[in-house]
C-alpha cells in the first residue's frame, strides 16, 4: 500500500505541474510551443519522482498530502519558468 501512495503522490504533482503549464499557455494569449510545454512536462515529471523520494520517508499518505504535491507540482513548474525567463531574457 505504500507503494500505491507513493504513485499517487508522483502523479498527483506531475499533474500539479502540467495543469500549471497549460494555465500558463492559455495565460499568455501566444501560439502553443511545444518546445517550452515539452520542458514543463519533463519538469513536472522530475518534481514528481523528487516529492515521491520524499515522500518515501513520510509515516503516511492522506489526501492533504495529495493536495500539497498538486501545488508543489505547480510550484516547481512556474519557479522554473520564471528562473529561466531571468536567466535566458531576450534584450
Amino acid at each position: 500500500m505504500e507503494d500505491l501512495g507513493l504513485i499517487y503522490i508522483a502523479l498527483a504533482t506531475f499533474c500539479g505541474g502540467v495543469i500549471s503549464a497549460i494555465l500558463g499557455f492559455l495565460d499568455s494569449h501566444e501560439s502553443f510551443d511545444t518546445r517550452k510545454f515539452g520542458k514543463s512536462i519533463i519538469t513536472a515529471f522530475v518534481a514528481g519522482l523528487l516529492f515521491a523520494l520524499g515522500y518515501s520517508f513520510a509515516d503516511g499518505i492522506g489526501v492533504k498530502d495529495i493536495i500539497i504535491a498538486i501545488l508543489g507540482g505547480a510550484g516547481c513548474d512556474s519557479i522554473t519558468n520564471r528562473s529561466l525567463g531571468v536567466i535566458f531574457k531576450k534584450k
